[in-house]
């Protein structure tokens, strides 16, 4: 007869494990072809024989098809194991595609070749998602090696183009392949988090990109009146939408930070010398929008503010839409889901998991579409997408306790 305390003993002996999966997974890069790359495929062939070792009662590889992409197709892994006990299975989705390291000069190290500093693990992709992928895993090995009998189905998914829309990811599985999840499974996306594992985030607000163009004429800087200076235009429409703030200024106290926020970013290159204005500005702005505001009327308003400075400026300014995602329905904050989490967090850790929501998006988004209640989960200290991105071994351990606990239906505490 087994007890979870052996399984936690044999976790708590995983340092190095976790080591060499990280470095493994850190060595196949992963980058999109919208991020310079050709694909997730030696990443997902890696990742592949992974979950064959754990011998699955099921494994497929699903080919998004996609041109650019190494072979013509982006791949997505799906696994699952079944279970002693029937009822609901626990899915837990990570994706395997990561991006650039961005300017190496402030990288420590090789971002494609881990560097491990006491507890830290430091390289691109270690927690965005790989601490996700590497906890997961390691908690069904767990179970495994200790010869105990898995009491839930579990389903490991592995995902491509997380990072640049999902669409032949997440988004191509759930067209094509739907039928394998059910409302009343647990679904968990362990890609965002805090550091003390105590928040639960299920929702997620609206996102719009909004691409500006500002059109006047370029002349030389020592003849100003020639010309009309878009740059200066841009920067008059900029603060102009500081308005959209005041207007859509509720607050949800479910959402860190909670309320809506209009965030000016990217600013494409004018001239490329001092000495002349600029004809023409392209600039982007992104808008991470409360769930109880219409995304239409943020638009329309926004176009207001464009039209009324283009009037005052005697510029020429489009506004498009350059993405937009409108949140769906949260899942609910008693939801099977939500409570598994909860329970497992305190029986792991005695901390109190809250229900939250967040302004970035997840691929959690596009379960709730379909009308499956997912949570995301992790215990990270948020160093996606910076330099020196890193993640924590002993978090990797207590979260691989978790999804254990969560597995095996001891739920307890």
């Amino acid at each position: 007869m087994y007890h979870m305390t052996d399984i936690y003993d044999r976790i708590d002996g995983y340092r190095e494990p976790v080591i060499e999966l990280q470095r493994n997974l850190t060595a196949k890069v992963a980058l999109g072809p919208l991020n310079g790359g050709t694909g997730e495929h030696e990443k997902m062939d890696l990742i592949s024989h992974l979950l064959r070792d754990l011998e699955p009662d099921m494994i497929q590889e699903i080919r998004a098809p996609d041109d650019r992409a190494q072979d013509g197709y982006r791949p997505n892994l799906v696994a699952k194991w079944q279970g002693a006990e029937q009822g609901s299975a626990v899915w837990v989705l990570a994706h395997a595609d990561i991006v650039p390291p961005g300017n190496l000069s402030l990288w420590q190290s090789d971002p494609y070749r881990i560097k491990v500093d006491g507890d830290r693990i430091i390289g691109r992709g270690v927690e965005d998602n790989q601490h996700g992928f590497v906890s997961a895993y390691l908690a069904l090995k767990a179970i495994k090696d200790s010869g105990a009998s898995l009491k839930r189905s579990v389903g490991l998914i592995v995902v491509a183009d997380e990072e640049t829309g999902s669409r032949y990811g997440l988004c191509h599985i759930l067209k094509h392949h739907g039928d394998l999840f059910r409302p009343e499974d647990l679904i968990i996306v362990p890609d965002a988090g805090n550091e003390d594992g105590t928040m639960i985030e299920i929702a997620e607000k609206s996102m719009l990109w909004l691409k500006f163009t500002v059109k006047g004429r370029q002349c030389h800087a020592s003849t100003p009146q020639k010309g009309k200076n878009s740059l200066v235009g841009a920067a008059q429409l900029i603060l102009a939408l500081a308005a959209l703030k005041e207007k859509f200024a509720s607050s949800n106290p479910l959402f860190s930070p909670p309320v809506s926020t209009f965030e000016p970013t990217k600013f494409l290159a004018n001239v490329s010398n001092i000495n002349t204005i600029p004809g023409k500005e392209v600039f982007f702005a992104d808008c991470r929008i409360l769930p109880e505001h219409d995304l239409n009327e943020i638009i329309e308003t926004a176009g207001n503010i464009v039209s009324k400075v283009a009037a005052e400026t005697g510029l020429e300014i489009e506004m498009e839409t350059d993405h937009r995602h409108d949140a769906p329905s949260p899942t609910m904050a008693d939801a099977p889901v939500v409570a598994a989490l909860q329970t497992a967090v305190r029986t792991v850790t005695g901390r109190e998991a809250k229900p939250m929501g967040i302004g970035g998006g997840t691929v959690a988004a596009f379960f709730r579409e379909k009308g499956l209640p997912a949570a995301v989960w992790s215990t990270c200290p948020d160093t996606a997408h910076q330099p020196n991105e890193y993640c924590l071994i002993s978090q990797v351990i207590t979260d691989t306790k978790v999804f254990a606990t969560i597995y095996q239906g001891d739920l307890s505490g």
